[in-house]
């Protein structure tokens, strides 16, 4: 009877069991490259917050960095996305690691940051405007 119901137990309790399944990639999936800025300004040349993502480079606050590789994870809200940068170093140090976190936001654009707590909106940059142009 006992090992009936440990059974059972564990059979209703499996299927919400969280697995995260990550998928390595070696560049940034297409669909986020571009140029990209934060808010609902306009794009500009000048922003210092303006990022652009290609295959295997980022440019952007953090620097003009490239892509290590890109992980990633499935949420409920869809894939969230991992990039491991790595970046020109200052003095003596060669490289620096940055990692940038993003996934697709409200109204096509994105959510960027290095960490969750630090996601900030950001829309697409067409290609008319002067940012876009980097």
């Amino acid at each position: 009877m006992r090992k009936a119901f440990v059974l059972t137990l564990v059979v209703a309790i499996a299927p919400h069991v969280a697995s995260a399944h990550v998928v390595r990639h070696n560049s940034i999936p297409e669909a986020y490259r571009g140029t990209w800025a934060p808010g609902t300004g306009a794009c500009s040349a000048d922003d210092k917050a303006t990022i652009v993502l290609s295959a295997k480079a980022y440019v952007g606050p953090a620097g003009n960095c490239s892509v290590d590789y890109v992980s990633e994870t499935a949420s409920r809200k869809g894939s969230t996305y991992s990039a491991r940068l790595l970046c020109p170093g200052t003095g003596a140090q060669k490289r620096t690691v940055a990692n940038l976190i993003f996934r697709a936001g409200v109204d096509g654009g994105i959510s960027v940051g290095p960490t969750f707590a630090s996601l900030k909106a950001h829309r697409r940059c067409s290609e008319s405007d002067p940012a876009a142009k980097k």
